[in-house]
């Protein structure tokens, strides 16, 4: 296993550039999971950490060994995407063992390794079937099973579990954050899934553009994001964020609760603008108020969440543990405590602290 280390790594398509000076350090044995919308970069980011995309400017190390320029074949790594890419004609067995065959490893020694893969990923059953007998976590653990089998020094995950229905991706995230604590090895993970990032990571790195926004532990970007950004981005459902206005230096005019609110962070001048933002956990609802629309209501039986417009227009979302009494079209209030409201500059959308 190894470190990954990316120094002011740049990529660029002819005059478009589409990762910027990226600086990261994946520490041996860790879980890293890159993070953000569709085309932020982290897909390209992690290809070019395969070598499948060379990289235009700055150093990727791997272990002690500069392979900015390396070929993908000889840097160490494994790489599972988002289709299985498993040959139909060929058996489980086959398929794990296809690469060490073709670089002409012994067949005891393919044999043993498959055997191991196998073994991790609860395959032994299905060595023998092909591809069209099992199903779509099967064969995605076949494929997670010939990246083992190569014994790369890292693994490379590209949106693995997006073909697969809610039920299973639930099961395949167990699986794989066991395979993680088992075999110990440096894993890099891409998805757009923000409950995937924060049930699986040790780190996780959150793009946009192509930057790095910021990178944490997860709960240290959930409880602690530095801009609107991460904040929206992480946690679902997303935090609400609602315009407001300094009134004086401890406090924030905001319409679309219905208050000021004393804040204890430091404000830009009297009638700045800054951004107010509250989890949904964090509203309560007032059902003597008459300040916010009742839109829609989520009940999923232990948990509701509900739609709210605010008298400004904003959307707000509402989590609630109790079975709410109202419906659509009612009017309602909301509550919370101030000490659970973050800051954002209106601005440069950066945290206030």
């Amino acid at each position: 296993m190894a470190q990954v280390t990316l120094q002011k790594v740049v990529k660029k398509y002819g005059d478009v550039q589409v990762i910027h000076g990226i600086d990261l350090e994946v520490k041996d044995g860790e879980f890293c999971v890159f993070v953000g919308p569709s085309g932020c970069g982290k897909s390209t980011l992690l290809r070019m950490v395969a070598g499948l995309e060379e990289t235009t400017e700055g150093k990727m190390r791997i272990g002690a060994r500069d392979v900015t320029h390396v070929d993908p074949s000889e840097r160490g790594v494994a790489m599972v995407f988002q289709t299985y890419a498993l040959y139909p004609h060929m058996t489980v067995a086959e398929n794990m063992g296809f690469g060490l065959k073709m670089t002409g490893h012994p067949k005891s020694e393919i044999d043993s390794k498959v055997k191991e893969a196998s073994r991790i990923l609860k395959l032994d059953e299905y060595l023998a079937r092909k591809p069209k007998a099992l199903s779509g976590g099967q064969r995605q653990r076949v494929a997670i099973g010939r990246a083992i089998v190569r014994g790369p020094d890292v693994f490379l995950f590209d949106e693995p579990l997006s073909n697969l229905d809610a039920e299973l991706r639930v099961e395949m995230r167990v699986e794989i954050a066991r395979l993680h604590r088992e075999i110990g090895a440096t894993m890099i993970y891409v998805t757009h899934d923000q409950v995937e990032a924060m049930t699986l990571a040790d780190k996780i790195v959150v793009l946009r553009k192509g930057r790095v926004e910021q990178v944490g532990a997860p709960l240290d970007l959930y409880h602690n994001p530095d801009n609107k950004f991460v904040a929206g981005f992480i946690g679902s459902p997303a935090m609400n964020f609602v315009a407001g206005v300094v009134e004086t230096a401890t406090s924030v005019t905001c319409k679309g609760l219905g208050m000021t609110v004393p804040l204890s962070v430091a404000l830009p001048g009297k009638g700045a603008g800054v951004t107010l933002g509250l989890r949904p956990q964090h509203l309560s609802l007032d059902t003597r108020g008459n300040t916010h629309r009742v839109e829609m209501t989520e009940a999923l039986g232990g948990i509701s969440f509900m739609h709210l417009t605010a008298p400004t227009g904003e959307r707000l979302v509402l989590e609630s543990r109790e079975d709410p009494d109202v419906k659509m079209g009612d009017m309602v209030g909301v509550s919370f405590d101030p000490s659970h409201v973050m800051a954002f500059d209106a601005k440069t959308e950066a945290r206030l602290r």
